[in-house]
């Protein structure tokens, strides 16, 4: 190692918490926080999910909805019908996730720039 940077210390290197390795394994993937979003408003319909988060196809809303509900932070209703229709709902656990959120969108308007993306100008392709 070049002298420059010193000699290699253990204790310097931390290891990321355990909690937050789990909490950003299900959170850092795309679409997952938004969906939480717009059911901490009210319960949803598929369909309703879909028109409410641009871009994200069924395939893709169908599989993080299943790792959610999974994670213990959605439920998943199917009402009889007919016509038969599917509906997601915050369990308490995804309820508790509410502030977080709230203070997350706080940060974002206060220091990410406005315009839909936080990449600067002479990184976007």
């Amino acid at each position: 190692m070049a002298k420059d940077r010193g000699e290699h210390n253990e204790r310097a290197c931390k290891q990321v918490d355990g909690e937050m390795t789990r909490f950003f394994e299900l959170f850092g993937k795309r679409w997952t926080g938004l969906i939480v979003a717009v059911l901490t408003e009210q319960a949803a319909y598929f369909a309703e999910l879909r028109r409410a988060i641009p871009g994200i196809s069924e395939r893709m809303l169908s599989d993080r909805l299943t790792e959610l509900s999974a994670a213990g932070l959605v439920v998943r209703e199917v009402d009889a019908g007919p016509p038969l229709r599917v509906a997601y709902r915050l369990t308490d656990a995804g309820k508790a996730l509410e502030p977080a959120l709230k203070e997350l969108s706080r940060w974002a308007e206060s220091h990410l720039p406005s315009g839909g993306s936080a990449c600067p100008e002479q990184f976007r392709g």
